[in-house]
């Protein structure tokens, strides 16, 4: 269930930077794209509006620790399973008898 969480914290974060990444392209399609000497113009982190810089940031996070859930549940959830299959494997083993 922590994967599964994880993973849906990670697919609404991934989403909503995908919408964040078409708004700044909307909002700084106007800017111009090369200068008078041909090379392109990047506009910087530090230039953005400090709305978009915020929503970039913590949709990047939201996503690093939905991806950080994701793994440390599948791997609790494997060591879980790997735990009772032994406690099955060593129950089943109490019960054979050897005849003499």
């Amino acid at each position: 269930m922590r994967a599964l969480c994880g993973a849906i914290i990670t697919a609404g974060a991934l989403i909503g930077l995908g919408l964040t990444a078409l708004g700044i392209g909307t909002r700084y399609a106007p800017e111009r794209a090369f200068d008078e000497n041909k090379q392109a113009v990047l506009v910087k982190l530090s230039m953005m509006d400090r709305p978009l810089v915020f929503v970039l940031v913590f949709l990047t996070s939201v996503a690093i620790v939905g991806l950080g859930i994701t793994f440390v549940g599948l791997a609790y959830h494997h060591m879980r399973r790997d735990r009772e299959h032994q406690w099955e494997r060593e129950r089943h083993a109490a019960q054979q008898r050897t005849t003499v």
